[in-house]
């Protein structure tokens, strides 16, 4: 009488070293792939926030205008509590200020938020006019009614990292692009790290019609080194 031979049980074939090195191979080609995607996908999303944002302040800029003989607010180079600042001073006809003042992509975001301050940053020649020695008005473009062409004339800007003004400094923009950078975030909505120049990425721009435009930071950066100061309304 034959013994029965002892059954083990069958081991499941294993991936070769070739084989595991195709998958991995395959995993980082897909990360490579998806990563950015998401990352792009993150970022278009905050624009887009960001630009209602900016549009529902274009629309309060209009409305407090309108209350108020065409005159723009006031910002706090002349006043100098935060609840005089004119990000406030439009909460009125706002649905809710404190998530409109703040941009999705600003890294103090939380920070502003506890200190009342605002992502957007008002032009300063829409809300400072020049003054002669003698005190009076040498050049003004606070009043809505009398801009020559309020569909090229920026209002408001994205503000600059680690900036707490409520406003811009334009007038000393034609000093170049390090004065600018001293302001607004030129690259706020862009992936991954800031280029040393600052022009990886774009931000977006309020006009005084209400329209708000992305502009590219490369962009920008050519115009201001034509010498030209693109916070400055045109005359004609």
């Amino acid at each position: 009488m034959k013994m029965a031979q002892p059954s083990f049980p069958q081991r499941a074939p294993g991936f070769t070293l070739v084989e595991l090195l195709v998958v991995i191979t395959i995993i980082a080609i897909l990360t490579a792939i998806l990563v950015p995607a998401a990352g792009g996908m993150r970022v278009r999303a905050n624009q887009t926030v960001c630009a209602s944002n900016m549009r529902q302040i274009g629309m309060a800029l209009t409305s407090f205008s309108s209350e108020n003989g065409g005159s723009f607010p006031v910002t706090t180079h002349t006043a100098d509590e935060a609840e005089q600042a004119w990000i406030y001073t439009l909460a009125p006809f706002l649905g809710n200020v404190d998530e409109v003042r703040l941009c999705p992509a600003d890294p103090a975001r939380e920070k502003r938020r506890q200190q009342r301050g605002t992502s957007y940053v008002l032009n300063e020649y829409i809300a400072v006019p020049t003054m002669d020695r003698f005190g009076g008005v040498k050049e003004s473009f606070t009043n809505l009614r009398a801009l020559a062409r309020p569909a090229a004339t920026i209002t408001a800007f994205i503000v600059a990292d680690g900036t707490t003004t409520d406003h811009t400094h334009s007038r000393n923009w034609r000093k170049g692009w390090n004065a600018v950078l001293q302001d607004i975030c030129p690259d706020r909505h862009r992936s991954g790290d800031a280029s040393r120049d600052r022009t990886k990425g774009s931000a977006n721009y309020l006009f005084a019609d209400g329209h708000v435009e992305a502009i590219e930071a490369a962009e920008l950066r050519r115009r201001i080194l034509r010498n030209e100061n693109v916070a400055l309304p045109p005359t004609e």
